[in-house]
Protein backbone atom coordinates (compact mmCIF):
# COMPACT_ATOMS: atom_id res chain seq x y z
CA UNK A 1 0.00 0.00 0.00
CA UNK A 2 1.35 3.42 -0.92
CA UNK A 3 0.72 7.01 0.09
CA UNK A 4 -1.16 8.35 -2.92
CA UNK A 5 -1.06 12.02 -2.11
CA UNK A 6 -0.53 14.58 0.63
CA UNK A 7 -3.18 17.20 1.35
CA UNK A 8 -3.11 20.16 3.68
CA UNK A 9 -6.47 19.14 5.09
CA UNK A 10 -8.45 15.89 5.15
CA UNK A 11 -12.07 16.20 6.26
CA UNK A 12 -13.97 13.07 7.25
CA UNK A 13 -17.70 13.45 6.65
CA UNK A 14 -19.32 15.36 3.79
CA UNK A 15 -22.40 16.57 5.64
CA UNK A 16 -23.31 20.13 6.53
CA UNK A 17 -20.34 20.83 8.80
CA UNK A 18 -17.83 18.93 6.68
CA UNK A 19 -18.74 20.69 3.44
CA UNK A 20 -18.70 24.10 5.10
CA UNK A 21 -15.24 23.42 6.53
CA UNK A 22 -14.00 22.17 3.15
CA UNK A 23 -15.26 25.33 1.44
CA UNK A 24 -13.57 27.64 3.93
CA UNK A 25 -10.29 25.70 3.94
CA UNK A 26 -10.25 25.63 0.15
CA UNK A 27 -10.97 29.37 -0.08
CA UNK A 28 -7.79 29.94 1.93
CA UNK A 29 -5.79 28.14 -0.73
CA UNK A 30 -5.41 24.93 1.24
CA UNK A 31 -5.46 21.61 -0.62
CA UNK A 32 -8.51 19.76 0.72
CA UNK A 33 -9.66 16.15 0.55
CA UNK A 34 -13.26 15.59 1.64
CA UNK A 35 -14.16 11.94 2.36
CA UNK A 36 -17.51 10.30 2.97
CA UNK A 37 -18.54 6.68 3.44
CA UNK A 38 -21.87 7.17 1.65
CA UNK A 39 -22.39 7.05 -2.08
CA UNK A 40 -24.74 10.02 -1.90
CA UNK A 41 -23.72 12.88 0.36
CA UNK A 42 -25.86 15.31 2.34
CA UNK A 43 -28.70 12.90 3.11
CA UNK A 44 -29.50 14.56 6.43
CA UNK A 45 -29.77 17.89 4.63
CA UNK A 46 -31.97 16.32 1.96
CA UNK A 47 -34.54 14.81 4.34
CA UNK A 48 -34.65 17.74 6.76
CA UNK A 49 -37.63 20.03 7.04
CA UNK A 50 -39.88 17.68 5.12
CA UNK A 51 -37.52 17.93 2.13
CA UNK A 52 -37.24 21.73 2.28
CA UNK A 53 -34.35 22.01 4.78
CA UNK A 54 -34.83 24.21 7.82
CA UNK A 55 -31.33 25.59 7.23
CA UNK A 56 -31.09 28.15 10.07
CA UNK A 57 -33.07 30.20 12.55
CA UNK A 58 -33.39 33.97 12.90
CA UNK A 59 -33.40 33.58 16.68
CA UNK A 60 -30.04 31.81 16.90
CA UNK A 61 -28.52 32.38 20.34
CA UNK A 62 -26.34 30.29 22.69
CA UNK A 63 -29.39 29.72 24.91
CA UNK A 64 -30.86 27.57 22.13
CA UNK A 65 -28.15 24.95 22.58
CA UNK A 66 -27.43 22.19 25.11
CA UNK A 67 -23.85 21.38 26.13
CA UNK A 68 -21.86 20.48 29.23
CA UNK A 69 -20.22 23.88 28.64
CA UNK A 70 -22.99 26.42 28.05
CA UNK A 71 -20.57 29.02 26.68
CA UNK A 72 -18.60 26.81 24.30
CA UNK A 73 -20.67 27.62 21.21
CA UNK A 74 -20.58 31.40 21.70
CA UNK A 75 -17.34 31.98 19.78
CA UNK A 76 -18.31 29.94 16.72
CA UNK A 77 -21.82 31.42 16.54
CA UNK A 78 -20.31 34.91 16.68
CA UNK A 79 -17.66 34.17 14.06
CA UNK A 80 -20.24 32.88 11.58
CA UNK A 81 -23.82 33.98 12.22
CA UNK A 82 -27.17 32.95 10.78
CA UNK A 83 -27.06 36.17 8.75
CA UNK A 84 -23.80 35.04 7.16
CA UNK A 85 -25.38 31.80 6.00
CA UNK A 86 -28.48 33.62 4.76
CA UNK A 87 -26.21 35.81 2.60
CA UNK A 88 -24.66 32.67 1.12
CA UNK A 89 -28.12 31.25 0.35
CA UNK A 90 -29.20 34.53 -1.23
CA UNK A 91 -26.04 34.68 -3.36
CA UNK A 92 -27.18 31.43 -4.98
CA UNK A 93 -30.66 32.86 -5.62
CA UNK A 94 -32.30 30.24 -3.42
CA UNK A 95 -35.76 31.41 -2.41
CA UNK A 96 -36.76 30.80 1.18
CA UNK A 97 -39.37 31.74 3.76
CA UNK A 98 -39.87 31.96 7.50
CA UNK A 99 -42.31 29.29 8.60
CA UNK A 100 -42.66 30.16 12.30
CA UNK A 101 -40.51 30.98 15.31
CA UNK A 102 -37.68 32.21 13.09
CA UNK A 103 -37.35 28.93 11.17
CA UNK A 104 -36.13 29.43 7.60
CA UNK A 105 -36.98 26.88 4.89
CA UNK A 106 -36.27 26.63 1.17
CA UNK A 107 -39.32 27.48 -0.94
CA UNK A 108 -38.56 24.56 -3.23
CA UNK A 109 -36.19 21.77 -2.23
CA UNK A 110 -33.44 20.97 0.27
CA UNK A 111 -31.43 19.72 -2.71
CA UNK A 112 -30.78 23.39 -3.45
CA UNK A 113 -28.72 23.66 -0.26
CA UNK A 114 -26.75 20.53 -1.15
CA UNK A 115 -26.13 21.82 -4.69
CA UNK A 116 -25.05 25.19 -3.29
CA UNK A 117 -22.50 23.57 -0.99
CA UNK A 118 -21.20 21.32 -3.76
CA UNK A 119 -20.87 24.32 -6.06
CA UNK A 120 -18.93 26.21 -3.40
CA UNK A 121 -16.72 23.14 -2.87
CA UNK A 122 -15.99 23.03 -6.58
CA UNK A 123 -15.09 26.74 -6.65
CA UNK A 124 -12.75 26.16 -3.70
CA UNK A 125 -11.06 23.22 -5.53
CA UNK A 126 -12.12 20.68 -2.92
CA UNK A 127 -11.38 17.06 -3.81
CA UNK A 128 -14.41 14.92 -2.92
CA UNK A 129 -14.31 11.14 -2.59
CA UNK A 130 -17.46 9.19 -1.71
CA UNK A 131 -18.19 5.55 -0.92
CA UNK A 132 -14.87 5.18 0.90
CA UNK A 133 -14.05 2.89 3.82
CA UNK A 134 -11.48 4.21 6.26
CA UNK A 135 -9.42 1.40 7.75
CA UNK A 136 -7.28 3.42 10.12
CA UNK A 137 -6.22 6.92 11.15
CA UNK A 138 -2.81 7.49 12.69
CA UNK A 139 -0.36 10.26 13.48
CA UNK A 140 3.41 10.60 13.35
CA UNK A 141 5.57 13.54 14.35
CA UNK A 142 4.56 15.66 11.37
CA UNK A 143 1.43 14.31 9.71
CA UNK A 144 -1.80 12.38 10.02
CA UNK A 145 -2.42 9.35 7.83
CA UNK A 146 -5.81 8.15 6.66
CA UNK A 147 -5.70 4.57 5.45
CA UNK A 148 -8.31 3.41 2.93
CA UNK A 149 -8.53 -0.08 1.43
CA UNK A 150 -6.05 0.62 -1.36
CA UNK A 151 -4.40 3.92 -0.52
CA UNK A 152 -3.07 6.05 2.29
CA UNK A 153 -3.61 9.80 2.26
CA UNK A 154 -1.61 12.11 4.52
CA UNK A 155 -2.27 15.60 5.82
CA UNK A 156 -1.17 18.12 8.41
CA UNK A 157 -4.78 18.63 9.56
CA UNK A 158 -7.65 16.20 10.10
CA UNK A 159 -11.23 17.40 10.61
CA UNK A 160 -13.79 14.95 12.00
CA UNK A 161 -17.29 15.87 10.80
CA UNK A 162 -18.91 12.46 10.97
CA UNK A 163 -22.13 13.42 12.77
CA UNK A 164 -23.81 11.49 15.55
CA UNK A 165 -25.85 8.30 15.84
CA UNK A 166 -29.17 9.72 14.68
CA UNK A 167 -30.99 8.00 11.82
CA UNK A 168 -28.74 4.97 11.11
CA UNK A 169 -30.71 4.13 7.94
CA UNK A 170 -29.04 7.09 6.23
CA UNK A 171 -25.59 6.03 7.40
CA UNK A 172 -25.11 7.37 10.95
CA UNK A 173 -22.35 5.56 12.87
CA UNK A 174 -20.19 5.96 15.98
CA UNK A 175 -17.05 6.41 13.87
CA UNK A 176 -16.41 9.98 15.02
CA UNK A 177 -16.53 8.97 18.68
CA UNK A 178 -14.16 6.09 17.95
CA UNK A 179 -11.66 8.51 16.41
CA UNK A 180 -11.89 10.78 19.46
CA UNK A 181 -11.27 7.86 21.82
CA UNK A 182 -8.37 6.64 19.68
CA UNK A 183 -6.68 9.99 20.28
CA UNK A 184 -7.55 9.85 23.99
CA UNK A 185 -10.29 12.49 23.93
CA UNK A 186 -13.19 12.23 26.35
CA UNK A 187 -16.62 11.51 24.86
CA UNK A 188 -19.80 12.31 26.76
CA UNK A 189 -22.14 9.33 26.35
CA UNK A 190 -24.45 10.00 23.41
CA UNK A 191 -28.22 9.63 23.49
CA UNK A 192 -31.13 10.25 21.13
CA UNK A 193 -32.51 13.80 21.18
CA UNK A 194 -35.33 15.65 19.43
CA UNK A 195 -37.11 12.31 19.41
CA UNK A 196 -40.69 11.06 20.07
CA UNK A 197 -41.43 9.65 23.53
CA UNK A 198 -42.93 6.23 24.27
CA UNK A 199 -45.29 5.20 27.07
CA UNK A 200 -46.73 2.25 28.97
CA UNK A 201 -49.79 0.43 27.64
CA UNK A 202 -52.53 2.50 29.27
CA UNK A 203 -51.20 5.77 27.84
CA UNK A 204 -50.18 4.08 24.60
CA UNK A 205 -53.73 2.81 24.08
CA UNK A 206 -55.02 6.36 24.44
CA UNK A 207 -52.41 7.64 21.98
CA UNK A 208 -53.30 4.95 19.44
CA UNK A 209 -56.95 5.95 19.57
CA UNK A 210 -55.98 9.58 19.06
CA UNK A 211 -53.43 9.03 16.27
CA UNK A 212 -53.18 12.06 14.03
CA UNK A 213 -54.59 14.60 16.48
CA UNK A 214 -52.41 17.65 16.99
CA UNK A 215 -52.82 20.04 19.90
CA UNK A 216 -50.92 23.16 20.94
CA UNK A 217 -49.50 22.45 24.37
CA UNK A 218 -46.91 23.47 26.91
CA UNK A 219 -44.72 20.46 27.64
CA UNK A 220 -42.39 20.85 30.59
CA UNK A 221 -39.71 18.98 32.47
CA UNK A 222 -38.55 20.67 35.63
CA UNK A 223 -38.09 24.35 34.84
CA UNK A 224 -37.69 23.75 31.11
CA UNK A 225 -40.78 24.09 28.93
CA UNK A 226 -41.78 24.48 25.30
CA UNK A 227 -45.05 25.81 23.91
CA UNK A 228 -45.56 24.26 20.48
CA UNK A 229 -47.64 21.62 18.77
CA UNK A 230 -47.97 18.11 20.19
CA UNK A 231 -48.97 15.09 18.12
CA UNK A 232 -50.58 11.80 19.16
CA UNK A 233 -49.20 8.81 17.26
CA UNK A 234 -49.65 5.05 17.32
CA UNK A 235 -46.28 4.78 19.10
CA UNK A 236 -46.75 7.55 21.70
CA UNK A 237 -46.35 11.33 21.62
CA UNK A 238 -44.47 13.43 19.11
CA UNK A 239 -44.64 16.91 17.62
CA UNK A 240 -42.35 19.91 18.24
CA UNK A 241 -43.04 20.37 21.97
CA UNK A 242 -42.38 16.68 22.70
CA UNK A 243 -39.25 16.57 20.54
CA UNK A 244 -37.91 19.65 22.30
CA UNK A 245 -38.47 18.32 25.81
CA UNK A 246 -36.95 14.93 24.89
CA UNK A 247 -33.52 16.59 24.81
CA UNK A 248 -33.89 17.44 28.51
CA UNK A 249 -35.99 14.57 29.87
CA UNK A 250 -34.29 11.89 31.99
CA UNK A 251 -35.51 8.28 32.18
CA UNK A 252 -37.85 7.34 35.07
CA UNK A 253 -38.96 10.96 35.54
CA UNK A 254 -42.28 12.60 34.68
CA UNK A 255 -43.10 15.30 32.17
CA UNK A 256 -46.01 17.69 32.46
CA UNK A 257 -48.39 18.62 29.64
CA UNK A 258 -50.75 21.60 29.60
CA UNK A 259 -53.26 20.81 26.87
CA UNK A 260 -54.96 24.21 27.24
CA UNK A 261 -52.03 26.61 27.69
CA UNK A 262 -54.09 29.75 27.16
CA UNK A 263 -57.02 28.81 29.39
CA UNK A 264 -57.65 28.36 33.11
CA UNK A 265 -59.84 25.27 32.81
CA UNK A 266 -61.02 25.38 36.45
CA UNK A 267 -62.54 28.82 35.88
CA UNK A 268 -63.88 27.79 32.48
CA UNK A 269 -65.72 24.77 33.88
CA UNK A 270 -66.92 26.73 36.90
CA UNK A 271 -68.48 29.38 34.68
CA UNK A 272 -70.09 26.74 32.49
CA UNK A 273 -71.61 25.06 35.53
CA UNK A 274 -72.95 28.36 36.89
CA UNK A 275 -74.93 28.74 33.69
CA UNK A 276 -76.73 25.52 34.72
CA UNK A 277 -75.74 24.12 31.37
CA UNK A 278 -77.39 20.89 30.26
CA UNK A 279 -74.38 20.07 28.11
CA UNK A 280 -72.66 16.74 28.49
CA UNK A 281 -69.17 17.22 29.97
CA UNK A 282 -67.47 15.78 26.89
CA UNK A 283 -69.27 18.35 24.73
CA UNK A 284 -68.08 21.13 27.03
CA UNK A 285 -64.48 19.91 26.79
CA UNK A 286 -64.74 19.51 23.01
CA UNK A 287 -65.12 23.29 22.82
CA UNK A 288 -61.51 23.70 23.98
CA UNK A 289 -59.79 20.57 22.61
CA UNK A 290 -60.57 18.33 19.61
CA UNK A 291 -63.71 16.23 20.06
CA UNK A 292 -61.94 12.86 19.96
CA UNK A 293 -59.46 14.06 22.57
CA UNK A 294 -62.27 15.37 24.77
CA UNK A 295 -64.09 12.03 24.65
CA UNK A 296 -60.89 10.11 25.30
CA UNK A 297 -59.98 12.20 28.36
CA UNK A 298 -63.45 11.89 29.85
CA UNK A 299 -63.38 8.12 29.32
CA UNK A 300 -59.85 7.87 30.72
CA UNK A 301 -60.90 9.72 33.87
CA UNK A 302 -64.32 8.02 33.95
CA UNK A 303 -66.08 11.39 34.10
CA UNK A 304 -69.41 11.64 32.34
CA UNK A 305 -72.86 13.19 32.53
CA UNK A 306 -74.16 16.75 32.42
CA UNK A 307 -71.75 19.37 33.71
CA UNK A 308 -74.46 20.85 35.94
CA UNK A 309 -74.67 17.53 37.81
CA UNK A 310 -70.95 16.83 38.23
CA UNK A 311 -69.47 17.70 41.67
CA UNK A 312 -66.93 20.55 41.70
CA UNK A 313 -64.17 18.32 43.04
CA UNK A 314 -64.58 16.05 40.00
CA UNK A 315 -64.48 19.05 37.65
CA UNK A 316 -61.25 20.15 39.36
CA UNK A 317 -59.73 16.71 38.66
CA UNK A 318 -60.68 17.13 34.98
CA UNK A 319 -59.36 20.70 34.86
CA UNK A 320 -56.07 19.69 36.45
CA UNK A 321 -55.67 16.95 33.88
CA UNK A 322 -56.17 19.40 31.02
CA UNK A 323 -53.90 22.08 32.51
CA UNK A 324 -51.35 19.82 34.16
CA UNK A 325 -51.24 16.25 32.88
CA UNK A 326 -48.31 14.48 34.53
CA UNK A 327 -47.12 11.29 32.92
CA UNK A 328 -44.01 9.19 32.88
CA UNK A 329 -42.52 8.16 29.52
CA UNK A 330 -40.97 4.70 29.35
CA UNK A 331 -38.36 5.82 26.84
CA UNK A 332 -37.90 7.27 23.37
CA UNK A 333 -38.09 5.89 19.85
CA UNK A 334 -34.29 6.03 19.82
CA UNK A 335 -31.83 6.92 17.09
CA UNK A 336 -34.11 5.50 14.41
CA UNK A 337 -36.26 8.65 14.45
CA UNK A 338 -34.11 11.07 16.49
CA UNK A 339 -33.27 14.26 14.64
CA UNK A 340 -30.00 14.73 16.47
CA UNK A 341 -27.65 13.15 19.00
CA UNK A 342 -27.10 14.55 22.49
CA UNK A 343 -23.57 14.32 23.92
CA UNK A 344 -20.41 13.68 21.93
CA UNK A 345 -16.81 14.87 22.06
CA UNK A 346 -16.37 16.73 25.34
CA UNK A 347 -16.03 20.46 24.67
CA UNK A 348 -13.34 20.62 27.37
CA UNK A 349 -11.13 18.80 24.87
CA UNK A 350 -11.52 21.48 22.17
CA UNK A 351 -10.73 25.14 21.59
CA UNK A 352 -13.98 27.07 21.26
CA UNK A 353 -12.20 29.57 19.00
CA UNK A 354 -10.81 27.03 16.49
CA UNK A 355 -12.53 23.66 17.20
CA UNK A 356 -9.08 22.09 17.40
CA UNK A 357 -8.13 19.46 19.97
CA UNK A 358 -6.16 20.82 22.90
CA UNK A 359 -4.12 17.60 22.96
CA UNK A 360 -3.35 17.15 19.26
CA UNK A 361 -2.26 19.93 16.94
CA UNK A 362 -4.18 19.77 13.66
CA UNK A 363 -7.02 17.52 14.90
CA UNK A 364 -10.46 19.17 14.71
CA UNK A 365 -14.01 18.07 15.59
CA UNK A 366 -17.06 19.92 14.26
CA UNK A 367 -20.83 19.60 13.95
CA UNK A 368 -22.98 16.99 15.62
CA UNK A 369 -20.08 14.81 16.76
CA UNK A 370 -19.32 17.51 19.35
CA UNK A 371 -21.26 17.86 22.62
CA UNK A 372 -23.35 20.76 21.32
CA UNK A 373 -27.02 20.08 20.55
CA UNK A 374 -29.44 22.68 19.26
CA UNK A 375 -33.14 23.04 19.82
CA UNK A 376 -35.55 22.09 17.05
CA UNK A 377 -35.88 24.65 14.28
CA UNK A 378 -32.67 25.00 12.28
CA UNK A 379 -30.29 25.50 15.19
CA UNK A 380 -28.35 22.29 14.60
CA UNK A 381 -27.68 23.26 11.00
CA UNK A 382 -26.48 26.66 12.17
CA UNK A 383 -24.08 24.92 14.55
CA UNK A 384 -22.82 22.86 11.61
CA UNK A 385 -22.26 25.99 9.49
CA UNK A 386 -20.64 27.93 12.33
CA UNK A 387 -18.35 25.19 13.63
CA UNK A 388 -17.41 24.18 10.08
CA UNK A 389 -16.60 27.77 9.16
CA UNK A 390 -14.42 28.24 12.26
CA UNK A 391 -12.39 25.08 11.71
CA UNK A 392 -11.95 26.10 8.07
CA UNK A 393 -10.14 29.26 9.18
CA UNK A 394 -7.53 27.34 11.16
CA UNK A 395 -6.87 24.10 9.28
Amino acid sequence: METLKHFDVIIIGAGAAGMMCAIESGKRGRSVLLLDHAKKIGEKIRISGGGRCNFTNLNTHPSKFISSNKKFMVSALNQYTHNDFIKLVESHNIKFHEKKLGQLFCDNSSQQIIDMLLDECKKANVNLLTDVIIQNISKNETNYSVELIDYIYSSSSIVVATGGLSIPKIGATKFGYDIAKKFDLDVISPSAALVPLTFSNNILDMCKNLTGISQDAIVSYGKTFFKEGMLFTHRGLSGPSILQISSYWKLTNEININLCPDLDVVSYLGNKKKLNSKQDISSVISEIVPKRLALSICNYLNINGKISEIPNKILIVLANFLNSWSLKPTGTEGYRTAEVTLGGVNTNELSSKTMMSKKHEGLFFIGEVVDVTGHLGGYNFQWAWSSGYVAGQYT
